[in-house]
């Protein structure tokens, strides 16, 4: 392909979010010309990674908002004008002079992509610039061309192709099929729409919107993981010199790609199912396409080009590596926690870049095309009759499929003769259009309405349900009868859910099943409640929407001026216990949040499928601090708990693991609304299901300051969950011994750690036994720990039907030479004891199984109703909320109240020897035993306080018996002075 034009690369920056500004994020994205460099956060000595591009776009700063419209304030700044004039306006140009054109846009969810391609409000992106251009430049034309243009709209989610202009989309989604012919790929039965100005191009736009905003809120396609493609035919028809007529045609595709997180950082890896999920497929399959293409722009021979790999990358086979001039725009998240994400797009920018394309003048003479379209049809139709020779080798399902594909290339060259009179089309899509015009922008009175939230900021304000005065207007499902004067799908929504009464200027809510989910400013609704401006309604689990009062405009205390998606999931993780607050957060515990409020509505919607398709799962979202990991990664980790609700097995699935799954399973629902019997399915590829594993009980502390004396710890230990909360008692001792493993005797204690430096060390872990408090852990217990020199984990026997196993398990941990870092260790570090319960397959409860998955979870108070109705003031947390911190800092709690206890007894045995010091005699004083009693108590560790209380006392019995020894003081060899009556160690100590 060497010789052709590569694709143009451009990126954009956009400003910091709330949560961003909130959080005071760094910037780590810097432009100068066409050049971007990124820095790395946690390596801030290291130079930043720096990529060359077409076009570097800074719109990080540098902008006053006018009346709505983001104006530059600097040079630097790029406005929506100017990222139109370098990459639509060559779009546009090429479509006029006959070439195919496309730009897609690439980027993170949340990065800006759609602000680029689409806009909001007034400021226009590149779409709809474009189109309006379009037009523009067609009424300036002068003579006797003929100007046709059409439009589409189409989504791809789980490798579903939905039509955005239609509400009815087969089962499935709409077929992607081959033309035998051009070798190129498109999608049957799409609805492409003749268009004859920009206007009606815009509602058609807001159409499909609002079509997308529907089946997001089914929870069939969440907006930041479905892909939109806008395609506009533009076609000029004029006479050639010999009188010719000659149609030069122009397909230009707009891609908004959805968001590209990294498969890894969503971390499905070890998932049983992780090749079973299309999540992202159609990214990586786009990915390995520009890197095949890449590949053969720079002269390598042989390159498989994987176009078939995705319904996504099929569409875009023209695009990419064929006749067409491609843009691409990568969109980027300036703040410092998207690090890995954003220079992931920026390293796939910079692929795209190298792949070259040859585009040619689409023009043709009219009439040879119908000619060539008929013969075609012709000769199509005659193999469709039978007249088909196959390949050899081809199997009977084979040559059926081909003559499927036969009759569909049959039906679309049919339709796009049709097409050919396109005056007729324009008429009948303007009577569509005319219906469009009553309800496009169509402004509410002066009446109370609600208003829609979504993730996608497009798709936010796109629903408008007013509320009719003097009128009760029921919420509920299609198959209500009555039929309810608000329809709403998807997920935990009743066929009489909810009812509105604006009667004596009150709008009143109110439930009208029991059972009805339904959440006002994220407190269960039950019963009447009187709405007012700005309310955050959420009917079922997906439809979020705002109360407007125009009437009545007052705002509640802590209700803010705007009320956003962002905004309202915060309400909703503090009303289910997750502190959202900001100050003090350490970088890992901002990520933990982020994801907090990413999850927790993914958790509620899958919790909705499982009562509704009555899976007996129930899922939790839970915050794992870095002491309850069994791994290298001690970060605080958001996790999901799966419980079996038959049994009571749980499952701790990690980010990733949920994301994959939940993918999975929102595909598995949609073929059950769908009436596809393919939603049944065996255990093997349920994605609810996993095979019983061992989890993780709980764990216990050993701190480790006795060994730096050469002292023994011995102690009962509190195994502590997630939630630090106590599930059992762990024996352990930690003992200074021989290369054998036989204790030291006391006189190995040592007065100062450095003493140890440079020599062998050797002590003994002796797990003796556990007691475990929850009686589904009879199947089997076993502890693992890991300690200095240790790259594995080392683990105890397992012992099967006993809630008090006991392991007497030993072993020798032995150092060749101690260094400060050993000392160290002993002196600030410990041991993790992780305890481990087996699970099994048997159910714990066999009448649990007459339950329904929502009667079983309502039993086990995971869906406790709080009467308590705190409606305002949401960012105050509510009490008992749990702070991103809090799961670290409850773990570790249990164990520093044991450490606190331990102190409280060394003092009061210090004071007891400083007391029994202080009334004997001046000539029986041994200042070094009374020191090195003193050391024995202050450093000793565990619970063996008597033990230590009775080495003192022998100590201290010696000092009436033998001289004073030697002090080992290395400053000088004298003794130690003899201490006054009133010693000043005591009152020291």
């Amino acid at each position: 392909m060497s010789g052709g034009e590569s694709v143009k690369v451009a990126v954009r920056v956009r400003p910091f979010n709330q949560r961003e500004i909130d959080r005071n994020a760094s910037c780590i994205i810097q432009m100068d010309g066409n050049s971007t460099s990124i820095r790395n956060p946690d390596t801030p000595n290291e130079e930043p990674k720096v990529f060359g591009f077409d076009y570097s776009y800074w719109s990080h700063d540098g902008y006053d908002d006018v009346d709505g419209v983001l104006t530059a304030t600097v040079d630097k700044y790029a406005t929506q004008r100017k990222v139109f004039e370098d990459l639509g306006q060559g779009v546009l140009d090429n479509a006029f002079q006959g070439y195919n054109c496309s730009l897609f846009a690439y980027g993170q969810t949340g990065s800006g992509k759609s602000f680029s391609m689409v806009g909001y409000g007034k400021n226009r992106g590149i779409v709809p610039i474009t189109c309006d251009e379009l037009f523009k430049s067609i009424e300036r034309a002068s003579g006797d061309t003929k100007y046709e243009v059409t439009f589409s709209m189409l989504e791809i989610y789980n490798e579903q192709v939905r039509d955005l202009l239609t509400k009815d989309n087969p089962k499935g989604g709409l077929q992607v099929r081959q033309n035998p012919k051009l070798q190129l790929f498109y999608v049957e039965k799409l609805k492409k729409v003749a268009v004859g100005s920009y206007k009606e191009i815009e509602r058609r736009m807001e159409e499909g919107t609002a079509n997308r905003t529907v089946a997001s809120t089914q929870m069939n396609a969440t907006s930041s993981r479905a892909h939109t493609v806008v395609t506009i035919t533009f076609d000029q028809i004029n006479k050639n010199e010999a009188g010719q007529e000659t149609k030069k045609s122009s397909s230009i595709n707009l891609v908004d790609l959805a968001g590209s997180e990294r498969a890894d950082s969503t971390g499905a890896t070890g998932d049983r199912l992780k090749e079973g999920a299309n999540i992202n497929k159609s990214l990586s399959s786009l990915g390995n396409v520009i890197s095949a293409l890449a590949d053969a722009s720079s002269g390598k021979k042989k390159i498989v080009v994987p176009y078939r790999d995705s319904a996504l990358t099929k569409l875009l086979m023209n695009a990419l590596g064929g006749n067409s001039k491609t843009i691409m725009i990568a969109a980027l998240s300036p703040a410092d926690i998207n690090y890995d994400e954003t220079l992931g797009t920026l390293r796939y920018a910079d692929r795209a870049k190298k792949i070259k394309n040859k585009a040619i003048v689409n023009e043709n003479p009219l009439d040879k095309l119908i000619r060539e379209l008929r013969e075609e049809n012709e000769k199509l139709r005659k193999q469709a009759e039978g007249n088909y020779t196959p390949a050899s080798g081809m199997g009977g399902d084979d040559i059926e499929k081909m003559r499927e594909e036969i009759r569909a290339q049959l039906l679309a060259n049919q339709e796009q003769m049709n097409d050919m009179d396109w005056d007729a089309r324009l008429a009948e899509s303007r009577v569509e259009d005319e219906a469009l015009k009553e309800t496009s922008g169509t402004a509410i009175s002066n009446e109370p309405y609600f208003v829609n939230l979504n993730e996608d900021p497009m798709l936010s304000g796109v629903i408008r349900l007013k509320i009719e005065k003097g009128k009760e207007m029921m919420i509920g499902r299609k198959d209500c009868d009555p039929k309810p004067d608000v329809i709403l799908t998807g997920l935990s929504i009743q066929k009489q859910h909810a009812s509105v009464k604006y009667d004596n200027d009150e709008i009143v809510l109110k439930p009208m099943s029991q059972g009805a989910k339904t959440k006002v400013n994220g407190t269960p609704l039950t019963g009447e409640q009187k709405l007012e401006h700005n309310d955050r309604v959420l009917f079922g689990s997906n439809h979020l929407y705002v109360f407007i009062n125009p009437l009545k405009p007052e705002l509640p205390e802590g209700t803010p001026k705007k009320v956003d998606w962002d905004f309202a999931q915060k309400e909703l993780a503090e009303q289910s216990g997750f502190s959202t607050l900001q100050a003090g957060m350490s970088k890992d515990q901002q990520r933990a949040q982020e994801q907090v409020l990413e999850l927790l509505p993914m958790v509620t919607e899958m919790n909705a499928v499982s009562e509704e398709l009555n899976k007996y799962r129930s899922f939790e979202l839970v915050l794992m601090s870095g002491v309850q990991q069994d791994e290298k990664d001690r970060t605080t980790k958001v996790m999901v708990k799966v419980k079996n609700l038959l049994n009571n097995n749980v499952w701790m699935w990690e980010r990733g693991k949920f994301m994959n799954r939940r993918y999975m399973i929102q595909e598995l629902y949609q073929q059950y609304l769908d009436g596809d019997e393919r939603y049944k399915r065996t255990e093997d590829n349920d994605p609810f299901y996993d095979p019983p594993e061992d989890v993780i009980v709980g764990t216990a502390n050993v701190f480790l300051q006795s060994l730096s004396y050469a002292l023994d710890f011995e102690d009962k230990l509190a195994i502590t969950d997630y939630k630090g909360q106590e599930e059992g008692l762990l024996d352990v001792c930690i003992t200074p011994s021989g290369a054998d493993g036989k204790p030291l005797d006391e006189d190995n204690f040592v007065e100062e750690p450095q003493e140890l430096l440079n020599k062998p060390y050797h002590f003994k872990v002796h797990v003796r036994q556990c007691e475990i408090h929850n009686s589904v852990h009879i199947h089997g217990v076993y502890v693992k720990y890991k300690t200095t020199g240790d790259d594995e984990s080392v683990s105890t026997k397992l012992i099967k039907a006993s809630l008090s196993p006991t392991f007497d398990h030993s072993r020798v941990v032995s150092i060749p030479s101690i260094t400060q870092e050993h000392l160290d260790f002993f002196e600030n570090g410990s041991i993790t004891f992780w305890v481990y319960a087996c699970q099994t397959t048997n159910p714990n409860d066999p009448s649990a199984k007459k339950l329904t998955t929502k009667e079983l979870r309502e039993r086990d108070g995971q869906m406790t109703v709080d009467p308590m109705q705190r409606r305002r003031n949401p960012t105050v947390p509510r009490r008992g909320s749990i702070s991103v911190s809090d799961g670290q800092m409850k773990a570790e709690l249990n164990t520093l109240h044991k450490k606190y206890d331990r102190l409280e007894q060394k003092e009061k045995r210090i004071q007891e020897i400083c007391r029994e010091w202080e009334v004997k005699a001046d000539d029986s004083k041994d200042f070094d035993g009374f020191m090195r009693a003193i050391k024995a108590v202050a450093f000793s560790s565990g619970n063996k306080f008597k033990s230590r209380v009775r080495l003192v006392g022998q100590m201290v019995s010696a000092g009436h018996n033998k001289p004073a020894p030697a002090s080992k003081s290395k400053a000088s060899g004298s003794k130690s002075p003899t201490p006054s009556k009133k010693s000043s160690v005591c009152s020291v100590m």
